[in-house]
């Protein structure tokens, strides 16, 4: 018997075109491949996609102009103090060490860890927009200083609006509905709630998440718009060679694109142009960024010969047999997809083993017990959940409704592609933010597109039908669709059961201090040496003074960061040892600072403990200038 709707010769072309397909998978995938013609989404897809983009381009700005104007009327908070924003200050630091002419392919930070310094693993990709951004307004005349200024505003509130214009068009693509308003208004509150847009915020996650969004919304857009698959797969290798922390993102939408075209020989395009762009940035980036003698070299934890080999495999390969003769069977492109996977699988398992192993499983013991296991976006779920109650209910409720809400779909109907692909992605950031609570900066970014979706439901049930209880559930939903308001919850609960989190990791605790340039002021007037600090202060030190600091918050700093915890913690003349060995002039104490608190804890009768307690050794002399300022310094004999 025929289904209503169905033609027999689309039933045939299925049937012809899954054979080979596991049954149990095609039966849970086939919704998704029912005949575009009788999808009422995809009927209203072209409209969409040619629809709306300027007016969605001004709503963005608009709430780009709002935020802009929050934070001129504080003063700009967030450029004042800088805070435990270490990666913002270090990253300025990179960009003027560009501009005073270091090598664009040398990534060496001489002024931290020991002598001769270490390589960051960070990406020149994100150092060269801020620097032209400089170099533009000190053309105009205006001050390094006045320039940097700029900078620190103009470089994360653009991406800010572009990242709300990106998941309004995704919003508006998952819905196959208008969902500007609903839509608009979550990103920005959920954008601004994460920080990562905020002014002064040079860190590279906001340009990953607007990457990642991006390559998602043209996933989407691919059947309607011929270029979208190619854009996707350049936006996908970008987001790639930013930073390894979307690896699990990136490798989410090559599955999905390779799946899709399985599936369905019509996806073809889509697979190829995503494939294409893929691999051809990788190739571009490599030839950029990594120095020729360099290209057989793999690293980790940047982007190198190994994330170009398996990306251009991987793409290339994708767009190979997406380009093989057509039509094919789905057994056929099974079978192809499934060699490609294995080819991947084993270059890396064969030539890069060492990077399938965890990113922090060569770390330092005493590197992860004292540094690692405080970082706060490095957390799992559940050290989140016990010592940050307010951190979890913000970044983890949201996104776990909005997979609630695209589950309650699958019981009422079949889900569409673009619903499918933003669900797969929404997912992978939530089991990763399980892992390590940085994923639910994505997480929660596209949670907006079915929570906007379920708002701007019940908003058009209220249009029809006036009464108060669809008014309720529509405050409802808005308010549960918001991060501020489950924060607010936890706090709420929290002050009720009156127990406020214990540990160094807690909320309380990363009221972090010594993050403002005054603070560093009088470090500042000294002539340039060594610094001993906590690696809490190793940015702030590189960015507001001219000396070197022997630590700092950063994994390939090992040499450095155990020197420290070797002089905090030892004995004073274990510490008058290192001091020497290491051409130390200078030791620095924040007060405020949760490292040293942690530090003291566990070494009652270390160097770090003794100078929180002015127990000061013979060989160490405070300068009085600086005595109970943020910043107190004291001078090696």
């Amino acid at each position: 018997m025929i289904r209503a709707g169905r033609s027999p010769l689309v039933d045939h072309r299925l049937a012809h075109s899954t054979a080979g397909i596991p049954t149990q998978l095609y039966a849970l995938l086939r919704p998704m491949m029912q005949d575009r013609e009788n999808d009422p989404g995809h009927r209203d897809g072209m409209a969409i996609q040619g629809t709306g983009w300027k007016h969605d381009l001004l709503l963005a700005l608009c709430a780009m102009l709002v935020v802009l104007a929050i934070n001129a009327v504080s003063g700009f908070p967030t450029i004042a103090d800088l805070g435990a924003d270490n990666d913002s200050m270090l990253r300025l630091v990179e960009v003027r060490d560009l501009l005073a002419g270091q090598s664009w392919f040398d990534l060496h930070q001489y002024r931290m860890g020991l002598a001769g310094g270490f390589v960051m693993h960070w990406s020149r990709l994100v150092d060269t927009p801020i620097a032209l951004i400089i170099l533009a307004f000190q053309a105009l005349g205006t001050s390094t200083a006045a320039a940097e200024r700029a900078a620190q505003i103009i470089w994360p509130l653009s991406l800010y609006g572009l990242a709300i214009f990106v998941i309004l068009r995704a919003s508006r693509r998952f819905a196959s509905a208008d969902v500007a308003m609903p839509s608009v208004v979550l990103a920005t509150a959920a954008l601004f709630f994460l920080g990562i847009f905020n002014p002064g915020t040079l860190d590279h996650h906001n340009v990953q998440l607007l990457l990642t969004a991006a390559s998602l919304y043209l996933l989407m857009e691919a059947p309607f718009w011929r270029p979208a698959a190619l854009l996707s797969g350049l936006c996908a290798g970008l987001t790639l060679a930013v930073g390894m922390e979307t690896a699990p993102y990136v490798a989410a939408l090559g599955a999905c694109a390779a799946v899709l075209f399985v599936l369905d020989e019509r996806e073809r395009q889509t697979a190829r142009g995503f494939g294409i762009g893929f691999a051809a940035m990788a190739s571009v980036v490599l030839v950029a960024t990594i120095p020729p003698s360099a290209w057989g070299v793999a690293q980790c934890d940047a982007f190198s010969a190994f994330q170009f080999v398996i990306a251009a495999l991987s793409g290339f390969g994708l767009a190979a047999i997406a380009g093989l003769s057509r039509p094919s069977t789905a057994r056929k492109r099974f079978v192809w997809m499934s060699a490609l996977a294995l080819a991947v699988a084993a270059v890396a398992t064969v030539f890069f083993p060492q990077c399938l192993a965890s990113p922090y499983a060569g770390m330092d013991e005493r590197v992860r017990t004292y540094w690692l296991n405080d970082v706060v976006e490095a957390q799992p779920f559940l050290s989140v959940a016990v010592n940050q109650p307010k951190l979890m209910a913000a970044r983890y409720v949201t996104p776990f409704i909005a997979i609630l809400l695209i589950g309650l779909q699958l019981r009422g109907r079949r889900l569409r592609r673009e619903e499918v692909l933003a669900a797969a992605l929404l997912i992978v950031a939530f089991v990763v933010s399980l892992w390590q609570v940085r994923g639910s900066t994505f997480s929660v970014a596209f949670a907006v597109l079915p929570l906007s979706t379920w708002i701007a439901g019940i908003r058009l049930q209220a249009n029809s039908a006036q009464s108060w209880r669809v008014s309720t559930r529509i405050a409802a939903a808005w308010l549960v669709s918001l991060n501020a308001t489950w924060a607010g919850v936890a706090v709420a609960a929290q002050s009720v059961v009156q127990r406020a989190p214990t540990g160094i990791n807690s909320d309380a605790d990363h009221a972090l201090t010594c993050g403002k340039a005054e603070d560093f002021s009088d470090l500042a007037a000294m002539p340039a040496t060594t610094v001993l600090a906590s690696s809490n202060l190793g940015s702030a030190i590189v960015m507001f003074t001219g000396h070197r600091a022997l630590a700092g918050p950063y994994h390939r700093n090992v040499g450095g960061n155990l020197a420290m915890l070797d002089a905090f913690m030892g004995t004073p003349d274990a510490a008058r040892a290192i001091v020497q060995r290491e051409h130390v002039g200078l030791v620095a104490i924040c007060r405020g600072n949760s490292e040293e608190l942690s530090l003291a804890v566990e070494a009652p009768t270390g160097l770090a403990a003794r100078l929180l307690r002015r127990d000061v050794p013979d060989w160490l002399e405070l300068d009085g200038a600086t005595a109970n300022k943020p910043v107190e310094i004291y001078k090696v004999r």
